[in-house]
């Protein structure tokens, strides 16, 4: 394991039942853009991720968080679409993928 922790490979957690669930009802075309969003962050490391310009990873300040999970953060996980996720150490863990941009911010 490299010494910075942003230095390693980024790993994926999918088996968020709510992520699946998201990521199964898309149509084909959509749930494929998805599946290559996942096999390009799957080839970044942690600061590569952070300052990639296409994934636009974000803070989201307006979600109140209790427990072990000190951020939530979004991505663009397609073109239309925004995911949230948060950072478990090397491990990325997805939690859903919004249809609507304002929804992946707790706005509505």
């Amino acid at each position: 394991m490299p010494k910075n922790p942003n230095e390693g490979l980024v790993k994926l957690d999918l088996n968020n039942p709510v992520f699946q669930e998201n990521w199964l009802r898309l149509e084909k075309v959509e749930r494929d853009r998805v599946t290559d969003t996942l096999q390009k962050i799957r080839q970044l490391t942690w600061d590569r991720l952070y300052r990639d310009p296409g994934l636009k990873w974000e803070k989201i300040s307006s979600i109140q968080l209790e427990g072990k999970i000190e951020s939530i953060y979004s991505l663009r996980i397609t073109q239309a679409r925004r995911a949230t996720a948060y950072r478990d150490r090397e491990f990325i863990r997805f939690l859903t993928i919004a249809a609507d941009h304002d929804v992946t911010y707790g706005k509505k």
